[in-house]
This record gives C-alpha cells, structure tokens and sequence, in this order.
C-alpha cells in the first residue's frame, strides 16, 4: 500500500514536536474533576403569542415496577414489547413533576403547585419569580403533587393570589375525606372562583373538561396573537405507555374508562390541529406535539419550534 506524502509544513511539525512527545505522553494526571451527578434544568421558558410561558420542574423521582403503575390491564408480555420498541425498562420508571407559570402581560398564573412549598418557590426564584407576585393559582385537580405546594409550616405560599379550580372537581373532595385538600385548598375557599367546561380563567385561558384522571379534572387552553398551546396535565401520565396506548389503565385514574375517553378525545384533537402541549409527567421540559399512529399517539418532543415564537 503506496503511504501517504507528508507535506512539508506538516515534517516540519513533526520533526519539532518529536523531543517533547515522550514528556507528553508521561504528563501525569494533576487533580480529577469531581463528579457532578445527573442535572435537569429546573425552569423553561418560550413566547406564546403575547403569553410568556415557564414550565418549572419541581421534582422528578425513579420508580420500580411500573406496570404496577401503567398498563395494568395489559399482560406483561405486551408491556415488555412496547418497552423494548420504545427503548425503556420495564423494571423502572422515572416521573416529572412540571407546574406552568404564564404570564399573559397583566397577570402571572400559575397551573398547579407541585409536591411542597420550598420545591416551589425555589424553582420559582431561579425563573425570576417571587410567589408574592403570582397572581392567579390554577388547581387543574386536587392530587397531592398537584395542592401540595400551596401552603406549609410557614403559612400561605401564594399570600397575594386568587385561585381558580373546576366546580365539579372541587365540590367532589369537599365531600370526600382527604387531609391534604382539607388543609390546603379548604383555608382558600373564599379566595376560589369554580370554572366549568369552557370557563375562562383570564382573556386567553379556557378550562377543557379532562374528566377521568379525577372527577373533575381539568385541562387548559392557552391562546394569544392566534398561537395555541394546551396544559393537558395528568390526562396522560406517560409519553409512550399512555399515548400509544390510551386505553392501557393507569392505577391513579379514577374512573379508568373515563380518563381513557378523555385521552382519545383530547389528544385526537392536539394531534388533528397539530396543537403543542405541556404535559405535567411528560419528560421535563415537558413540551411536544402528537401525531396519529396506529390505535394511538406517538409524542413528538419539541426541538427549537417554540424558539421561535420570539
């Protein structure tokens, strides 16, 4: 085999690194850089129209077993195959938990509180925000990841906000016992305004009947200068084992046939009008598309489309 020619520039070149290549060789190692742990981004944020829109991640933890969880009417062979297809385990899951904070020019409004207050806040503070000026709260449904954020041992998280909720979603835990929403959404009764299907939250922001996950669950949609994004929240809970196959249960829907209803319904809808949404558990930061595929969806995540809304 016929070598390569050097050109003269590069014997050059050679010829003088020559004496120091051993030393080069030898360097040892000064100091190792410590290793820094896996990091997500705590906060991303993107033009709507006029809207400007933050999702917060306020936690996310690794799950085992999750056909416990997902799938539970599915056998575990077709769990495996559509794990595999997708490239995910089938002995672990990991879950995002993802408020949304929106600022339409005249009001901040926050979708959901997440699990506690100092989770809350300190995402909050690395967006820029102070719960002082939060001027809107958004339950979309009463879950514990959902309320748990809106009051602590300090007090009141949100101490100059209003709060919006569903009417049918409020009066069912003001029935139901549950600590959690009797010492959190309870002390906000008189600062509650109760929305039903279609209601407006503020000039822009209309509440869509999600019904299934809870009673009243609901979802959200965001419309300004003619650009649309939905807050679907916990109508999906997994971007391949509750979008590929929306019918597959998921133990923390209420009414199981319901919430695989809204699925079908709502997303068929995000995927016919090619609407992006935010999904509360989707991968952080928890914006995509979906399209049509086979007896489901498939979750397109975002890349630079929402870049460049300005």
């Amino acid at each position: 085999m016929t070598q390569p020619k050097l050109s003269r520039r590069s014997a050059l070149f050679a010829a003088a690194a020559a004496p120091f290549a051993p030393a080069l060789l030898t360097r040892p190692a000064f100091a190792a850089a410590e290793m820094k742990g896996a990091a997500t981004p705590g906060f991303n944020r993107f033009k709507l129209g006029a809207f400007e829109v933050t999702t917060l991640l306020v936690g996310s933890r690794t799950g085992d077993k999750p056909q416990e969880t997902f799938g539970t009417n599915a056998t575990p062979e077709e769990f495996a195959a559509l794990s595999a297809a997708n490239f995910l385990p089938v002995d672990k899951s990991h879950t995002f938990f993802t408020p949304t904070i929106v600022n339409t020019g005249s009001e901040l409004v926050l979708f959901d509180t997440g699990l506690a207050p100092q989770a809350i806040t300190g995402v909050l503070a690395a967006a820029g925000y102070t719960p002082d000026q939060v001027d809107v709260v958004v339950l979309t449904h009463m879950h514990g990841d959902h309320i748990g954020g809106m009051a602590g041992d300090a007090g009141v998280t949100f101490a100059n906000a209003r709060y919006v909720t569903g009417a049918i979603e409020h009066n069912h835990w003001s029935a139901a016992a549950n600590e959690g929403f009797d010492a959190k959404v309870k002390p906000q009764n008189d600062k509650m305004t109760f929305l039903d299907d279609g209601g407006a939250v503020s000039p822009g922001i209309t509440a869509m009947a999600a019904f299934g996950h809870t009673p009243g669950h609901m979802a959200y949609m965001l419309e300004s200068d003619g650009q649309r994004l939905a807050l679907t929240v916990d109508a999906a809970n997994h971007y391949v084992w509750s979008l590929q196959k929306p019918d597959w249960e998921v133990r923390f829907d209420m009414d199981k046939a319901a919430a695989a209803a809204t699925r079908r319904a709502l997303f068929g809808m995000l995927a016919a009008e090619r609407v992006p949404f935010v999904g509360y558990h989707m991968p952080f930061p928890g914006v995509g598309y979906v399209e049509a595929a086979g007896d489901g969806f498939r979750y397109v995540p975002t890349s630079y489309q929402m870049m460049l809304n300005g």
